[in-house]
């Protein structure tokens, strides 16, 4: 089964518009439905953790899935808001058969979406989630029950501030150094971290300060967090030497991004490459291999190659670098957007916070500032440039592109990267090429453009 055959299930989940299909009231019933159907085929009396971030709606959805989960007799247990990472880790550490997450991570507030662990705390495979896919669908298609509402809504049953607490004290045993020295600027993206980071930054003795840390169900995301680095970014700044680092999550805090003292943003290739290092020195990078994705830049690769060190491109998506990782038996991996993955402990997922911690591990360890770790990663000009075509024939049925292409590899001799695709949704062919000049990325560029242009491009 490939992810192309479902339709509900992306990469990261089902992610919707809140109220509308297929995050209505009815649907989400279903879904928690067919979920508890499915984990009953594996086990009797199944047990589920549910854990949302902060939107308007993830209540009302984590109640309605709860009660489909009850339904199918599936005993529930509330972890509050708390971030994805964080049930990952109450899935696998207190017997639960799944853990489920409402959020729609970086998407606006309007959206959510819902997130499915197993109980080793990993993401259910495709197949099974086509599967789950399929029973939802025939239940749609039969006729609908009306359940009555919750006598107690799931967000409010006892207990969730325990579970939370579990995490932090888990997150706070995963620290080798003493990081009561550094000053950080938080921006919590007025999410899930808003319910852990101050505690377990607290609890670390970190001199932290912290921005949008305020959620009011509609704020989540909005001009700041990791889809807006640049605010932190901007705010160290601004502060003049008054902060060692910045630190900034997204909404469900399973990535972050960082600054530097001076200002500058961080993101996670050079994350990859200061914990590659620094994995290396004490022996945990298996194999001297770390996985990325297409979308890391030709730098970090090199970068890595000079400390002997192999990255292997998994697809997009932390689900398939942590595929690829699993296959490899790499302990690190990651993409450029924040999602990092250590295994060489306990994680199964990207984790923010845990990712912060590490950060500031590296630094205190080294007693070296952020800016100095990352200073040989070279990051390569790239540009993408798209094409307009007639039709989409196969680029290796067309000889004058394939000479075009290999050229730029031989003119880039394994110091640049040159990846040409069609869109997936468009009549467009998609250049992309990194150089170590954006003399030589433009002119490259332009030949492969040219070459497709006279095979295929329109009038």
């Amino acid at each position: 089964m490939t992810l192309a055959t479902r339709q509900l299930f992306g990469t990261d989940g089902i992610r919707g518009v809140a109220g509308e299909f297929p995050l209505t009231p009815e649907s989400t019933f279903l879904i928690g439905s067919a979920l508890g159907h499915d984990l009953e085929r594996v086990r009797p009396h199944p047990r589920v953790v549910i854990g949302q971030d902060t939107r308007q709606s993830s209540h009302w959805i984590a109640d309605r899935i709860a009660l489909g989960l009850c339904s199918s007799r599936v005993e529930t247990h509330s972890a509050g808001v708390i971030t994805t990472p964080g049930i990952a880790y109450l899935a696998r550490s207190r017997g639960f058969d799944a853990g489920i997450v409402i959020s729609a991570s970086h998407n606006p507030w309007t959206d959510n979406g819902i997130k499915v662990f197993s109980g080793d705390g990993f993401k259910l495979p495709d197949s099974r989630e086509l599967a789950i896919e399929q029973e939802i669908f025939a239940r749609l298609e039969s006729p609908a029950s009306h359940p009555e509402p919750l006598t107690k809504p799931l967000s409010t049953i006892p207990g969730e501030a325990a579970l939370r607490t579990a995490y932090i004290d888990w997150l706070g045993t995963n620290i080798r150094g003493d990081l009561r020295d550094l000053r950080v600027l938080v921006d919590c993206a007025n999410g899930a971290a808003a319910a852990e980071a101050p505690e377990l930054f607290r609890a670390c003795r970190i001199q932290a300060t912290f921005l949008h840390a305020t959620p009011d169900g509609e704020n989540i995301n909005h001009s700041c967090g990791a889809l807006h680095p640049e605010v932190l970014a901007g705010n160290i700044a601004r502060a003049k030497g008054a902060f060692d680092l910045g630190i900034t999550f997204d909404g469900d805090a399973d990535r972050a991004l960082f600054s530097d003292a001076q200002g500058r943003v961080v993101n996670g290739d050079a994350v990859l490459l200061l914990a590659a290092r620094e994995m290396q020195r004490r022996g945990a990078l298996r194999g001297n291999t770390i996985v990325a994705t297409t979308m890391s830049n030709m730098g970090l690769e090199i970068a890595l190659r000079q400390l002997g060190i192999r990255m292997l491109r998994a697809n997009v998506g932390d689900k398939y670098v942590l595929e690829e990782m699993i296959k490899t038996g790499a302990t690190l991996g990651g993409e450029q957007s924040g999602h990092i993955i250590f295994r060489d402990g306990e994680a199964t997922t990207g984790d923010g916070l845990l990712t912060a911690l590490r950060v500031m591990e590296v630094m205190t360890a080294s007693g070296q500032a952020l800016a100095d770790l990352v200073a040989d990663l070279k990051v390569f000009p790239q540009r993408i440039q798209n094409v307009r075509v007639r039709e989409k024939v196969p680029f290796d049925r067309l000889p004058e592109i394939q000479r075009a292409i290999e050229a730029a590899q031989t003119e880039l001799d394994g110091n640049g990267r040159v990846v040409v695709r069609y869109s997936g949704t468009e009549a467009l062919a998609r250049i992309m090429v990194e150089a170590e000049s954006e003399e030589k990325m433009h002119g490259i560029t332009e030949n492969i453009a040219g070459a497709i242009r006279a095979a295929l491009g329109t009038q």
